[in-house]
């Protein structure tokens, strides 16, 4: 704790957190990381408590959360979206089983360990959803707690929450709440679109789904993929409450909404701790983020009895997860080219440890975005591991500024081949022009050998280097002209490892025709448009003869994309690369060909939420191996995939006998 005079202290931790807590939820620009504003946050809370007098009541610990934002109109919430107290660690975990039952054992209710519900705490925007006769009237953001701001147009348009409750018997009014967030693939995705189309990715998915429901244009929101996971309740009419949450929450899905797949009951702190440390061991497998798991009382009469704090309620807890976000000095700026000429400044960071993983290099996405920024060599920045995978500098803290910190100076030359650079209008990135830089052509190897493409395994950046650094591999078709004798010259290859290159090599010779397509980093091409042209066209012999014309018509194919093909088909070198290609041996083998069809001819059902895949990722994996993917299970269909929180089809394929998989039995089907 500071030794800084008390009152002092606390009005600049009010102020800190004041001025956080606006950058956060109503800018959606966050200045300090999550694990920074926790500690602040805790300490203006010990001085509080030792020094009351001097206690404010502008304090962010006499308040839920921050005023909404203009723009949309503010309502009132018919019952308070209160926030939670946190548990940092396993330790408090267990004073929260304590403080609970010593209040139950005051009034003479306890009997043996209290039992508890839990589930994940989603990094998302809270929202309230009123349904009045079954219909959805109201969406809420949860504001201040106290009034948030109206969505309902937004809201409508998440495929996960119901326009109308489904069952013949619903109350009168019914509020249910829960978590806008985005899926991780739906989120990468829609960053990627953003940088393809020059703008500025969004840096984590939290900032993103809340920019999302603010859309003033419904039309933006339904483009971003949101989804909604619904956790409790709030108003109620007409609907008799069961004696626990557990039982709430079944008739909330019975209603329509998913809730979280870890949701589950336990009994006491040990099933508590049990149940936390097995969420953080899966975390990085879900499908979407969480910061931690959400503890309540289940017995819905011990809550009533258990009663609210000023700010939050004695019978719920946050148990947060060990921090993804951190504060760290950066040192230095340098640059990376990729395999389109896309030059990319990269951050040069003092090793920190964010989310168990020390990180000390994080991409800055362009020119515009460290300038957006304000980024200066030195600062003090908080760093995010996006997707609890890729480091990403989040914000500067300007308060930690010396005077001491410089600014980057862009290249205006690419640093590997020297030529200038260029970037085109309306572009946010510059580009190396030079197809034949060496920086270009070593991404553009290590892309096409990559497991989304032609799968040469064992070619690792380094191997790669050396074979562009010797003059072995010019561009990725002499890749099968390289020989035993050649890789044997080079240092640390022995014949063990040289055959099996070569053998990785030659067993990419035979690829399908979406990944040979994605192998060939094609701008704008992703693996779904890979997938959409090869079904489009079957032959890569159609694919090369595809003109602007053809291209356009193409659905799923959009403007930039299809210009981006026409200039890669319409140029010779790229033709004459692809000759060689099949000189070399390569086939690109249609869908329906490619590992001899081994789904070919099976019907599969999607049900239920998948942790390791989406169901569009699913689906087209399936495809690609020449199956087929309906919506409904009838006496043809031959196997239901089923993941967490399954519908009806579920219970439909148990009652005809379909072959029901698992996640794990359909990765290893499809391995």
């Amino acid at each position: 704790m500071s030794s800084q005079d008390p009152k002092q202290r606390i009005d600049k931790l009010v102020e800190e957190l004041a001025e956080a807590s606006h950058r956060y939820y109503v800018l959606s620009q966050p200045t300090l990381s999550d694990a920074e504003y926790d500690r602040r946050f805790r300490e203006l809370e010990h001085l509080e408590r030792e020094y009351p007098q001097y206690s404010r009541p502008d304090s962010p610990t006499q308040r839920v959360g921050s005023s909404p934002r203009t723009g949309f109109k503010t309502i009132k919430h018919a019952v308070a979206m209160l926030s939670l107290d946190n548990a940092m660690n396993e330790e408090e975990i267990a004073e929260f089983d304590q403080q609970v039952r010593r209040f139950l054992e005051k009034e003479g209710q306890v009997e043996g360990e209290v039992e508890y519900c839990i589930e994940h705490k989603f990094d998302g925007v809270a929202v309230t959803l009123r349904y009045e006769a079954g219909l959805l009237t109201q969406a809420l953001t949860r504001g201040d707690g106290f009034e948030g701001e109206e969505i309902t147009a937004n809201a409508k348009t998440l495929r996960s929450i119901p326009l109308r409750l489904r069952g013949a018997q619903v109350p009168p009014v019914l509020e249910v709440r829960g978590e806008v967030l985005f899926m991780k693939s739906d989120f990468e995705a829609y960053n990627a679109e953003r940088v393809a189309g020059g703008e500025e990715p969004f840096a984590n998915p939290r900032n993103a789904a809340s920019g999302s429901l603010r859309q003033l244009d419904p039309r933006e929101t339904a483009k971003r993929r949101l989804s909604f996971f619904a956790y409790g309740l709030g108003a109620i009419d007409g609907f008799e409450l069961p004696a626990l949450h557990n039982q709430v929450m079944e008739a909330v899905t019975r209603f329509g909404f998913r809730r979280s797949p870890l949701f589950a009951v336990v009994r006491g702190s040990s099933g508590i701790v049990a149940a936390y440390r097995e969420a953080q061991l899966a975390r990085a497998g879900l499908p979407f983020e969480v910061d931690g798991m959400v503890v309540k009382v289940n017995s819905l009469a011990l809550q009533e009895l258990l009663g609210f704090r000023q700010r939050s309620p004695r019978w719920a807890i946050a148990t947060k997860f060990p921090a993804i976000e951190e504060n760290t000095v950066l040192r230095d700026i340098t640059v990376q080219v990729g395999r389109t000429g896309a030059v990319t400044p990269v951050a040069v960071l003092d090793p920190v440890q964010v989310g168990g993983v020390v990180v000390s290099r994080a991409t800055l996405h362009n020119e515009d975005e460290i300038m957006r920024k304000d980024l200066r060599i030195g600062d003090t920045v908080v760093v995010r591991r996006q997707g609890d995978v890729i480091p990403a500098v989040v914000a500067v803290v300007t308060a930690a500024r010396t005077g001491n910190e410089r600014r980057f100076v862009f290249p205006t030359n690419c640093p590997e081949c020297e030529t200038k650079l260029i970037k085109p209008e309306g572009e946010a990135v510059a580009r190396c022009p030079n197809t034949h830089c060496p920086a270009r052509l070593e991404q553009h190897v290590l892309h096409y050998a990559s497991r989304n493409g032609a799968d040469i395994e064992g070619l690792g950046d380094k191997w790669v280097a050396m074979f562009i650094e010797r003059g072995l591999v010019q561009d990725v078709a002499d890749l099968y002209l390289l020989t035993e004798e050649q890789l044997l010259r080079l240092p640390r290859m022995g014949e063990l490892l040289a055959r099996k290159i070569l053998a990785a090599i030659d067993k990419s010779k035979r690829v399908a025709l979406n990944k040979f397509i994605f192998a060939l980093g094609i701008r704008h091409v992703g693996e779904r448009t890979a997938l959409i042209l090869a079904r489009y066209c079957h032959t890569l012999e159609r694919f090369r003869s595809l003109g602007l014309d053809s291209l356009s018509n193409i659905p799923e194919v959009g403007v930039e994309t299809a210009a981006a093909l026409s200039e890669f088909l319409s140029d010779p070198e790229q033709q004459a690369l692809l000759d060689k290609l099949l000189a070399a041996g390569v086939q690109a083998l249609a869908l329906e060909e490619q590992q001899g069809g081994a789904l070919q001819g099976k019907t599969f059902v999607l049900t239920g939420s998948l942790q390791s895949l989406s169901r569009d990722e699913a689906q087209e994996r399936i495809q690609a191996l020449g199956g087929k993917v309906t919506s409904n299970v009838s006496k043809k269909t031959d196997y239901v995939l089923v993941g967490a929180e399954p519908g009806s089809k579920y219970d439909k394929a148990k009652e005809l006998g379909v072959c029901i998989l698992d996640e794990s039995a359909f990765l290893r089907m499809i391995s």
